[in-house]
């Protein structure tokens, strides 16, 4: 059954996010139509994300596996990508497509993801739907000093809403604030994230800019789980999956927003 790795990128303002649902407008459900259309005598076809985005929130470098069964071997990756954009929504786009081995697999094989959140300064007429405007000043010195504790191995328990039966443990590779232009940027990378994990160490790291939490508070908090910071979630307009990594691949390196306001 040929396979081929999807890159895509998507603004998840419309979709209530990745995963296909039954009654909502999904990313993966609206991939799964556009395939159904392409590959009409596929008895089999198989669209797997590298991660899970929530609703609202954006992919820069989503990556995706495509199975079908019963394809041409021949078909161009380009002839792939051209057919799915002939038929996705506008806010959907396919990068690029290429072949990938029988055994590849978007969420398995990936290595780590990197996220990044966006908070505006100012009000903006244009990136509503990308950033989440806080009116108060932040002090990025001591967002800076909290987001330094987050790497490493800890239990997110604090920090996510937890599915039965899942292990709340994570490793963070990375996670550091930094200003461009009138935006405060949040990126982390990590093996993998827990429900809204991001949004919940954003919002909890707003506070701490507000003063409304100290640095050595969200160090217990992180540390000891004492108190769950459900009421801390930051909206999902801000977030991006900006990228997947693999075997080989190198992780963001420019201190740069997606969409700068």
């Amino acid at each position: 059954m040929p396979v081929w790795k999807l890159e895509i990128e998507y603004k998840g303002t419309r979709y209530s996010g990745w995963q296909i649902q039954k009654n909502a407008r999904t990313i993966q459900g609206e991939l799964m139509k556009a395939a159904r259309e392409i590959f009409r005598s596929a008895e089999k076809i198989e669209i797997g994300g590298a991660g899970r985005t929530d609703a609202g929130v954006h992919a820069i470098s989503q990556v995706a596996h495509l199975k079908v069964s019963k394809a041409s071997e021949t078909l161009k990756p380009l002839q792939i990508q051209f057919a799915f954009n002939d038929l996705l929504p506008h806010d959907i786009n396919i990068l690029k497509v290429q072949n990938a081995p029988e055994n590849f697999h978007a969420r398995h094989d990936a290595i780590s993801r990197y996220y990044l959140y966006q908070i505006a300064t100012r009000r903006t007429a244009f990136g509503k739907d990308f950033v989440w405007w806080v009116k108060d000043k932040l002090d990025v010195e001591r967002m800076k000093k909290a987001s330094s504790l987050i790497v490493g191995v800890h239990d997110f328990r604090a920090f996510c809403d937890i599915e039965k039966n899942q292990s709340t443990i994570v490793r963070v590779e990375r996670s550091e604030v930094f200003i461009d232009g009138s935006l405060i940027c949040f990126r982390i990378g990590a093996s993998h994230f827990l429900w809204k994990m991001v949004r919940r160490l954003v919002g909890t790291l707003v506070e701490v800019g507000r003063k409304n939490i100290t640095v050595e508070e969200f160090a217990k908090i992180l540390n000891t789980n004492s108190r769950h910071i459900k009421e801390f979630t930051a909206p999902p307009s801000g977030l991006f999956l900006e990228k997947v990594i693999y075997k080989d691949d190198e992780p963001p390196k420019e201190f740069k927003a997606v969409f700068p306001v």
